[in-house]
């Protein structure tokens, strides 16, 4: 399909990090698709499976875990690029990699990292997404990293807008290969940051009802809600209530993508290239006001009914505990990592911590949960609420 002019054009990419003199071409691809395939084949994507999305280590499974989550982004991302002549290959490596960086037991795990290294520069999982893709995932002979083409990193690194002040981790990638961090991201990267909110706004709502943490009735006193019920409602009154639910969530989502088309096709009047979209002085894909102010609205609700509920609350902190109790045990006793990981250990900080929570940050909940459970010899409670 032919581009349009605003698009990432992957004949004009700004190329790789490392370049390689004897690189062998591995059939006809494109530099994107090259990155989407090696994300998908790299045992960081792969571990998503056992990493908490809404619920931590769920036990059912029909819940959402991080690897569903981000294949259902990339499913919204790919249609989005696609209706606007977007890069469709660039798009969807960038929704299947955005949340790679993320600790064992989600924004739990990741507060109990950036307390264990508050003297070292803390820990952020977006920055740790870039040092998984750059330096820990190494498969390559050649070179550390996957080795992702500038634009997908750029577009990783920059997905919520234009980073003011980086954090030693995504600073120290920055220093090598420099990505603009000052300035918007393409538009396909700001097409998947967007199909990340479509997808767990809706979703979420699915996951928390199935769970019992959300109340059907209480969900539709928000209006956005409770307009979309009335219309499946009215279209299909004598359907069982789960069908509809069902048809709730695909309605919303249709319209929010059709109200993010609409919007940034406003906003592109004028635009040419993707150089001027990355100078820009606000984002070009974007929900239009009203709809905006009704989705922070409703994360709202979704944070006080859902996210900060109760038993999500207690879990997160049983959670967060054993994250710091396995740092705390690897700082005493690095002998009880895995032997790469022992071998490779700095001898001097902060390079040391570090290293311990690259470690941990790329374990999957069970697998961090029987860690803890060989080191202290017994199971951690409370760790499943569903």
């Amino acid at each position: 399909m032919n581009l349009a002019p605003y698009a990432t054009d992957w004949t004009r990419s700004r190329g790789r990090e490392f370049t390689l003199e004897n690189a062998v071409a591995r059939g006809p691809r494109s530099p994107y698709q090259r990155d989407r395939d090696r994300i998908i084949h790299s045992i960081a994507f792969r571990r998503l499976r056992y990493k908490t999305q809404v619920f931590v280590a769920p036990d059912g499974d029909h819940y959402r875990v991080r690897l569903t989550h981000s294949l259902e982004v990339a499913q919204i991302a790919r249609v989005i690029a696609r209706t606007l002549g977007l890069d469709e290959d660039l798009t969807e490596a960038l929704a299947l990699a955005h949340d790679i960086g993320h600790a064992p037991f989600g924004h739990a795990g990741e507060e109990a990292l950036d307390g264990a290294l508050h003297d070292h520069g803390g820990f952020d999982h977006n920055a740790q997404t870039l040092r998984t893709l750059m330096r820990l995932e190494s498969p390559y002979c050649e070179h550390e990293g996957l080795n992702l083409t500038w634009e997908t990193l750029e577009g990783l690194a920059k997905h919520n807008g234009p980073v003011a002040q980086a954090g030693w981790a995504l600073a120290e990638l920055n220093s090598a290969f420099p990505m603009d961090l000052g300035t918007w991201p393409s538009l396909e990267a700001q097409v998947a940051s967007l199909s990340d909110d479509i997808a767990y706004d809706n979703h979420d709502i699915d996951d928390g009802l199935r769970a019992g943490f959300l109340d059907l009735e209480e969900v539709l006193t928000h209006p956005f809600v409770a307009d979309h019920w009335r219309l499946v409602d009215r279209r299909y009154p004598s359907a069982p209530l789960g069908r509809k639910v069902a048809e709730l969530i695909r309605s919303q989502i249709g319209f929010m993508v059709n109200d993010l088309l609409a919007e940034t096709r406003k906003r592109l009047q004028g635009f040419g290239s993707v150089d001027e979209i990355r100078a820009a002085e606000r984002p070009i894909a974007a929900f239009s006001d009203e709809l905006a102010a009704q989705e922070r609205a409703f994360k709202r609700f979704m944070y006080e009914k859902l996210y900060y509920h109760p038993e999500q609350l207690e879990t997160a902190r049983r959670a967060k505990a054993v994250v710091a109790e396995l740092f705390s045990a690897y700082s005493q006793q690095p002998v009880l990592m895995e032997e790469e990981w022992i071998d490779g250990l700095p001898r001097h900080e902060p390079e040391r911590s570090r290293h311990i929570a690259d470690y941990i940050a790329g374990m999957t909940d069970r697998f961090a949960i029987a860690r803890y459970a060989d080191i202290y010899g017994t199971m951690p409670d409370g760790l499943s609420n569903v």
